[in-house]
This record gives structure tokens, C-alpha cells and sequence, in this order.
């Protein structure tokens, strides 16, 4: 296959804590190194681009000297975590903006679906941005008629295609824009992860039409999404971002190890991720005991598991409700704990300290790393939500007590019988 994407060394610069690329002094000073044929001074300065650390400078990398190729009808993911610079490439692969340094060469046109409503003019309607999309990608007025159908069908947004598009929901707004992206027949298709907008039955056609779109007529996609089983699904190959640069490229599946093992993952009680919406309880700490009563973070499939609980109430409380809910490594739901599917509330809350636990019998899971949010709700609302509230390592443990360890590294162990 031949490349049709090829990025050589590109970055991008930003100027922090103002509009635009720098102040007058710094253009003339730029200015003034070009006529003398000398590099650009701010290329030399620049803070790597690390969101969590303090700004000790005033340019950043964004990007910095990023080289990949892309190949006809291969399906690139480009994954990272936030801030990691995988939008500024797409826009930078777009043509959006342009880069501070190096080039990007493409053949074809580049379809881009970046943000919710991306190209698309509020006061025109469905039918017009249709049309003024296509113009915009080179296609004439009889090609686009040929497919206006087939893009109106695809998005699901009949009734009010003639209507303007800023009374849109954000929901509407992505399944027309990515129907007129996918279906104008573009060589090149850029996905951010607006996808994570529609609905689960419009990202499944989404999905379903990308894989088409590269296997059936050999269009290349560029997916950026923080879902890493629609990554793993659609991909065949991946790159990973880190603070503006290339961790790794390679395999899709040696490329979600890498990004996977790269995350922060807290072993211990962490409530950083939590959305609390009421003073009358919070949940103080939690942690994971094995049957002896000890405190552990590795537990073996087929082992008793209790999650010990504490909360702080500033007053007493009837019918408190709690829930588990456990997740894998690609964020992937497995299974929920939680007092409203047994209605057994908590109904003895006291002012002050209050230990509840959670008993697994026997932990069901293989091997792998899991984490889990925990939710307190009173009177039919969530007071406080804590997402990776913990960590915990699974490996592969006698879940059937027969000396025998199962040959599968992923997934459920349930109890059966044969008869």
C-alpha cells in the first residue's frame, strides 16, 4: 500500500497566558532573525508540554518532532491521556492551524470531524451546511446531490434537516456532521472523540461505517477516542502521545499496553476524582480486605474480597444507598454492587463515623488490572461520586478448587455444573 499521510518532524509552539503567538517584540525579533537567515530564537526555548506541572517559562510544545506515515486504508489510533497534544495533531493534520516546524504531506482530501459542529454555519440548515461541506472539499453541486440522500438517511436527522442548524442538540449536530464527513468521500477521515457525544446506538452505526469506509473502499481513518475496546475494535495500528511527543507506535494491541500501563493507577484510596453535591456525608476512605482481615491491592480469583467503608455524616440518615462499580483497564463496565438491586438500605447512618462493607464471596475475575467508582445516594440523589475511588491487581487464582489455574487471562469465572 502506498502512504498517503506522511508527518516529518513536525511540533507546535504556544505562546502561555495570552491571545495569539507572542507580543509585537517577539514578531519583530522574529523578523529580524529571518532576514539574516537565522532560526527562529523561540524555537530554542519552550516548556514540555506536562498540563500537571507549573509554568516556568512562557513558550510550550504542544507537539514536538512528531514523525509517522500513514498507509492507504489503514485505520491509525491515536490515543493518550488529556493534554497529551492528540487534537492538536488532528488540527494540525487538518490544516487547521499549521505547525511551528516540519511538514505534513497528504494525497487526497481530508474530511475532518474535530468538535461538535465543526464546519458547520449555526444559521444555515442541515440541507445548506450539507452542500457548503461538500464545496468546501471540492465536490460539485451534482456529486453532492448524488449522496444528499444517503448522508440525510445515515444521520437520522430528517425531520429537521431543513430547520438551522444552531437549534441542533450537540447530539444532532455530531450525526449530521460525521454522516457529511463520511459520506462526501473524502480520501482521508479525521475522528476526535466527539463520537462520545451520540448516543450508544449512533456510535455503533459510526463505528460500523469507519470499518467500512477502510476495508470495503480502502479510505484511510485517523481515530482519536478514550475508549480503548472502540480503539482495539477498529485500529490496526497505534500511536501513543505523552506530553506532546511519540511514547510509542506500533501494533494496536502493543500500543493500548503501553498507554495502559503508563496511567496513573492508585492502589490506594484516591478521592481526586470525586463530584460531591452535598455536606450531609462523605465518603472518608476505603479499603480492600482479604478474608484474614489484611489490607491488600493483589487479590486471586476464586478469594473472598470485603471493601471496608468508612463515612463521615454530619447528621443522620435513612435509606442511604451504596454502589460498586468495577471496571477494567479499557474502562470497560464488568460487574456493579449496590444496595437499590437488593433494596437493603442502610437505614442506621449516625452523626459522625460509620463503617459499612461489601463482601464478594468468591472475586470473579481473571487477570488484570481493575478499578472501581463508589456512590453514596439519599432520597433519589447521587451526594458524592468518586471515579477510580481505587485500584485493584487481579491474577489468576484455584477459583474452582481443583489445583487447576485456567488457561484464560481474561474475563469472568462463574460456578457451574455439568449433568
Amino acid at each position: 500500500m502506498s502512504v498517503i499521510l506522511k508527518a516529518e518532524n513536525i511540533s507546535k509552539q504556544y505562546r502561555l497566558g495570552i491571545v495569539g503567538t507572542g507580543t509585537l517584540s517577539h514578531d519583530l525579533n522574529r523578523w529580524w532573525h529571518y532576514i539574516q537567515g537565522k532560526e527562529d530564537p523561540y524555537l530554542k526555548v519552550g516548556a514540555v508540554n506536562d498540563r500537571s506541572a507549573k509554568a516556568n517559562e512562557d513558550y510550550v510544545w504542544a507537539l514536538r518532532d512528531i514523525n509517522f506515515e500513514v498507509k492507504t486504508g489503514e485505520v491509525l489510533g491515536i490515543i493518550g491521556k488529556n493534554g497529551a497534544g492528540k487534537s492538536t495533531l488532528l488540527k494540525l493534520l487538518s490544516r487547521v492551524t499549521s505547525p511551528t516546524t516540519g511538514s505534513i504531506k497528504t494525497k487526497g482530501r481530508i474530511a475532518s470531524l474535530l468538535e461538535v459542529g465543526t464546519g458547520f454555519h449555526p444559521e444555515l440548515t442541515g440541507r445548506e451546511n450539507i452542500y457548503l461541506n461538500g464545496a468546501i472539499l471540492g465536490m460539485t453541486k451534482p456529486e453532492i446531490k448524488a449522496k444528499i440522500d444517503e448522508i440525510i438517511a445515515f444521520s437520522g436527522c430528517e425531520m429537521y434537516i431543513d430547520t438551522p442548524v444552531k437549534r441542533y442538540s450537540s447530539g444532532m449536530r455530531v450525526r449530521l456532521g460525521f454522516a457529511v464527513a463520511a459520506h462526501l468521500e473524502p480520501e482521508i477521515l479525521v475522528v476526535d472523540e466527539v463520537l462520545a457525544v451520540g448516543d450508544a446506538e449512533f456510535q455503533k452505526k459510526a463505528l460500523g461505517k469507519m470499518r467500512d469506509l477502510s476495508t470495503g473502499e480502502g479510505r484511510t481513518v485517523l481515530f482519536v477516542s478514550h475508549n480503548m475496546a472502540s480503539v482495539q475494535n477498529l485500529c490496526t495500528r497505534g500511536i501513543v502521545l505523552e506530553n506532546g511527543e511519540i511514547f510509542f507506535a506500533g501494533r494496536i494491541e502493543e500500543a493500548i499496553g503501553n498507554y495502559l500501563s503508563s496511567k496513573d493507577q492508585k492502589f490506594s484510596f484516591s478521592s481526586s476524582g470525586r463530584v460531591k453535591k452535598s455536606d450531609k456525608i462523605c465518603i472518608q476512605n476505603l479499603k480492600i480486605l482479604n478474608e484474614f482481615n489484611t489490607e491488600i491491592e493483589t487479590i486471586l480469583s476464586g478469594e473472598t474480597l470485603c471493601f471496608e467503608i468508612r463515612l463521615i455524616a454530619a447528621e443522620n440518615l435513612n435509606s442511604l444507598h451504596i454502589g460498586l462499580g468495577f471496571y477494567s483497564n479499557e474502562e470497560i463496565p464488568q460487574f456493579h454492587c449496590s444496595t437499590e438491586t437488593l433494596n437493603q438500605p442502610y437505614f442506621n447512618i449516625q452523626k459522625g463515623e460509620n463503617t459499612v462493607y461489601l463482601e464478594i464471596p468468591k472475586w470473579p475475575l481473571a487477570s488484570g488490572n481493575y478499578y472501581l467508582n463508589i456512590y453514596l445516594r439519599y432520597e433519589n440523589e447521587t451526594i458524592d461520586y468518586i471515579k477510580e475511588a481505587i485500584w485493584i491487581k487481579s491474577e489468576k487464582g484455584d477459583f474452582y478448587n481443583t489445583g487447576f489455574l485456567p488457561s484464560w487471562n481474561k474475563g469472568f469465572m462463574c460456578e457451574y455444573e455439568w449433568k
